[in-house]
């Protein structure tokens, strides 16, 4: 979390000190990338008793992102991953960080994903299970050794993804040799031809339209 949204935090926490589940919520969005836990126990209290509207808000997820600096999307997987632990693993809520790990809640979030895939592999879901609940593994090492296997992507979601790569390479590639002076101007000039025919056929039927 930046520096200025942990002294924005800090300066409502004291403001709603009148107010004690209000400044523990605040509180708690400070602390929550090492403890997530207490953030999304509160979170999912608030969203199940409505406070969000004593204190003039429209949603929890309006709430959320206007006092506690959250996107619905963190919100979303906080509460998520958190009623997921309190009905497969509750063993989890119970831990405290140090002589047994806590799992981040991107790794649950993932877990709990997986466990919802129609055709996933029992096998592959049980391994991740092992990783994220047992050793408290990261979401990168997880999400590397799985995610293929649980969530492939179809042929067509494939080249979409390799064709956005691609383009993104290309771009760049083009943007340093307009300015480099490391290979000889022909040169550049020459392969920003053949970038420039790469990112025509790799352009969607609607950027071509544009």
């Amino acid at each position: 979390m930046s520096t200025k949204i942990d002294a924005t935090l800090a300066a409502a926490e004291e403001e709603f000190a009148d107010d004690p589940e209000r400044a523990e919520l605040v509180r708690r969005a400070r602390i929550f990338k090492s403890s997530w836990l207490e953030l999304a126990k509160a979170l999912t209290e608030v969203r199940r008793n409505g406070r969000w509207k004593d204190w003039g808000y429209g949603s929890l997820e309006e709430y959320a992102k206007s006092e506690l600096h959250l996107r619905q999307e963190t919100v979303d997987k906080l509460t998520g991953s958190y009623a997921f632990l309190q009905r497969r693993a509750p063993e989890v809520l119970s831990r405290d960080g140090v002589r047994a790990p806590i799992p981040s809640y991107q790794s649950i979030d993932f877990l709990r994903r997986a466990e919802a895939q129609s055709g996933a592999p029992r096998d592959a879901v049980q391994a991740i299970h092992k990783r994220v609940i047992e050793e408290a593994a990261p979401i990168t090492a997880v999400a590397r050794q799985f995610k293929d296997v649980v969530f492939p992507m179809n042929d067509g979601d494939k080249r979409a993804h390799d064709a956005s790569g691609l383009k993104n390479v290309a771009k760049k590639l083009r943007e340093l040799l307009g300015d480099t002076r490391a290979v000889p101007k022909k040169l550049a000039s020459e392969v920003t031809s053949e970038l420039d025919r790469l990112l025509d056929a790799l352009a969607t039927k609607e950027e071509k339209a544009a």
